[in-house]
């Protein structure tokens, strides 16, 4: 496995382990990939219309995926013959310890800073390295969320936008003058195309109950799929310890629900403020960006 980390990525290196070599070789088309299923989906694809050696996957590893999850990335090469760069600037706990705060759905700081920013930089970096720009392949989908469908329903599945103006004050205006452009290839298919045109090559934690992957678990999602995940195996269990451990460490309760948080009495911190307690009892969902 290939990782490196933002402070070790330049533009020579990039060269070097990427394979983009002047004069031979030209990456046309990178794909985000987050072990899920709906970015496998762009990457298989995605080789519908370029060659093998002109697509490269990006999996920006926040750390705290399920070993599942990191097999099947590793995976996805063998199983497309494509080359897909490991990045991590850091790990979802650091995030945590260093905003004093767990994400929510209004403080995604993980996302922006594990994901978004380390794609942003990549794709700056991978650009120049090649002297030309290429296409992201993003695999958003418009059944995600109302919210979802309605941003982004005037926007089509075969046309080019610039990063900028798919996610807004996330990406620079610099990156389409770089000759980065975003296209959204699978924007107005069904969960029941994406499992159709996968045929059970798909992440195993699918079959094993979980309706998206990503984080294990998203910390920013509702309690009920954070109890879930904690109770899964050996893994979700461990993690359930160290998340409760961190949240006394922060004075933070990791369940923000009345119910959780009866359901989880040794979670909650002593003089806990409850400034993220979710008084609507609302289950919220995971982070649309990761689990792409």
């Amino acid at each position: 496995m290939l990782v490196q980390t933002l402070k070790d990525l330049d533009v020579e290196n990039l060269i070097k382990n990427v394979g983009v070599l002047e004069g031979t070789q030209h990456i046309k088309c990178v794909v985000p990939i987050s072990g899920g299923k709906d970015s496998q989906s762009c990457l298989k694809l995605a080789l519908q219309t370029y060659k093998p050696d002109e697509v490269l996957g990006l999996f920006c590893d926040t750390q705290y995926e399920h070993p599942l999850t990191y097999q099947h990335v590793e995976n996805m090469k063998d199983m497309y013959g494509v080359k897909i760069i490991h990045l991590n600037d850091g790990g979802v706990y650091e995030r945590i310890k260093e905003y004093g705060r767990f994400p929510s759905d209004i403080a995604r700081f993980c996302t922006d800073q594990l994901k978004i920013r380390t794609a942003k930089m990549f794709y700056n970096y991978l650009s120049q390295a090649q002297g030309g720009g290429f296409e992201v392949w993003y695999g958003m989908r418009l059944g995600e969320s109302h919210q979802r469908s309605e941003r982004y329903k005037d926007k089509n599945e075969k046309d080019l936008y610039e990063p900028h103006t798919i996610m807004i004050n996330k990406y620079p205006k610099y990156l389409a003058k770089q000759g980065v452009m975003f296209r959204l290839p699978i924007l107005k298919w069904e969960e029941d195309d994406v499992f159709e045109f996968l045929d059970g090559e798909e992440n195993e934690l699918y079959s094993r109950g979980f309706e998206r992957v990503g984080c294990f678990p998203c910390l920013a999602a509702g309690d009920k799929y954070k109890e879930k995940a904690f109770s899964f195996d050996e893994v979700g269990k461990q993690r359930r310890i160290e998340v409760i451990q961190l949240g006394k460490e922060i004075g933070k309760n990791i369940f923000t629900t009345k119910g959780g948080r009866m359901r989880n009495p040794d979670a909650d911190p002593e003089n806990t403020l409850d400034v993220d307690y979710n008084p609507n009892n609302e289950e919220l969902a995971p982070c649309f960006h990761c689990n792409i």
